[in-house]
């Protein structure tokens, strides 16, 4: 006989305050670098008519991504059937929101002409690869807010399962569509690849379980709430096998760029001579946020110290992806002349520096921020977090 699951709000004021406080202050920060940059002009930041995407779009792009793998707990448990997630899966449906929230609003608010948002909500191009994400980012909301809905509420908890599984297809369309906006660009070399929306799906997958298993591992340690040693190990391996998948992704990526001889010149920029941009790859993408969280995932003897730290790796090292995805993908001149050397005042044919500028910086991190102020507040007061986590009372809900 399945048990009742009893869910409680956080009960730790000191604790919230201070996060409360802190994850505000970031957002607030955010708020001051869009209103000064909307002022003054993008002029004043690191972007220019090269670099139009800079830093905000690298932390709105991997909180993005993040937030559809932060919905995995709630997959499993309602879609495959391991109903040993079932009591943290709210939990999984609540960080998956936020972090969209706090992606979207740096992205909305780094675009310039934030008020114009209308616009792009109104009208529509369906060849363009944005217009398609308007619905999928909107209707991720209405799916997984249904889906916490029908979770949360016994009397329509048979309903679940179906909406968990729309919520599972829905946020691989996501994911693509979002890695999509790359592959698409066939003008960027170092993008227009069809494994781009794959590649996403795996980066989402690996981004999204590790900001989950530190927002419950935190939460826990808050509330001083027990959480069993077998839910965090079958996490642990689950977090690892997606690392490993991205790190597979992005070596069959760069391979087959290396197999055509018209991608060498940006494969080299990336790989070899690319300066920050091909340190941030092997340091910050591969060593960071692979190899260091495959060693200390899967190396025996783990503990929850070394299953945080970890997490926070893989975080860092998907920023770092980012950063050389976007970045480093239009720091390489565009091939306007296919066979021809171009060079002229505009700088054409050179490789183009960036370095972000403190409004970036501060309306980047507001992301984090934003996505960190929704899930305290949320979780201070409603009922998203079990009282109960420990392996004696998850082991009744598994089948």
């Amino acid at each position: 006989m399945t048990a009742h699951i009893a869910y409680r709000e956080l009960g730790n004021k000191s604790a919230f305050w201070i996060l409360f406080l802190i994850t505000a202050a970031l957002a607030a920060a955010g708020l001051a670098a869009h209103l000064t940059m909307e002022h003054h002009g993008h002029v004043i930041t690191g972007m220019d008519n090269r670099i139009v995407w800079g830093l905000p779009h690298v932390f709105a792009v991997f909180l993005i991504v993040a937030a559809s793998g932060a919905l995995n707990v709630a997959s499993t448990a309602s879609v495959f059937g391991k109903s040993i997630y079932k009591p943290l899966a709210p939990l999984s449906g609540l960080v998956s929101l936020c972090l969209l929230a706090g992606g979207l609003a740096v992205l909305v608010l780094d675009l310039g002409r934030s008020d114009r948002l209308i616009v792009a909500a109104t009208q529509y191009n369906f060849k363009s690869i944005f217009a398609w994400n308007i619905f999928l980012y909107t209707g991720f909301y209405a799916v997984v807010g249904a889906y916490l809905w029908l979770m949360l509420e016994k009397r329509f908890n048979k309903y679940a399962h179906a909406a968990g599984v729309t919520a599972f297809v829905w946020r691989l369309v996501l994911t693509t569509g979002t890695g999509s906006i790359f592959g698409f660009l066939v003008a960027r070399e170092a993008y227009q690849s069809a494994i781009m929306a794959p590649m996403f799906i795996t980066y989402s997958l690996a981004y999204g379980t590790a900001i989950y298993l530190i927002v419950l591992l935190s939460a826990c340690r808050i509330e001083q709430r027990p959480l069993g040693d077998e839910v965090l190990r079958r996490l642990k391996n689950l977090t690892a096998t997606f690392v490993a998948a991205s790190l597979y992704f992005a070596a069959a990526h760069h391979l087959t760029n290396l197999y055509f001889t018209r991608n060498h010149g940006v494969e080299a920029f990336i790989l070899v001579d690319g300066g920050p941009i091909t340190q941030l790859f092997w340091l910050g993408q591969v060593l960071v946020g692979a190899v260091l969280p495959l060693v200390l995932l899967l190396a025996p003897g783990v503990t929850r110290g070394r299953i945080v730290a970890a997490c926070i790796a893989i975080v860092l090292g998907g920023l770092a992806q980012m950063y050389v995805t976007i970045i480093g993908g239009q720091a390489w001149p565009l091939d306007l002349f296919p066979g021809y050397a171009v060079s002229s005042s505009f700088a054409d044919g050179q490789i183009h520096p960036y370095a972000p500028g403190l409004w970036e910086v501060l309306l980047a991190l507001s992301g984090l921020g934003i996505a960190a102020l929704l899930t305290v507040t949320a979780l201070r007061l409603l009922r998203f977090l079990p009282e109960r986590v420990d392996d004696t009372s998850l082991a009744q809900h598994e089948k």
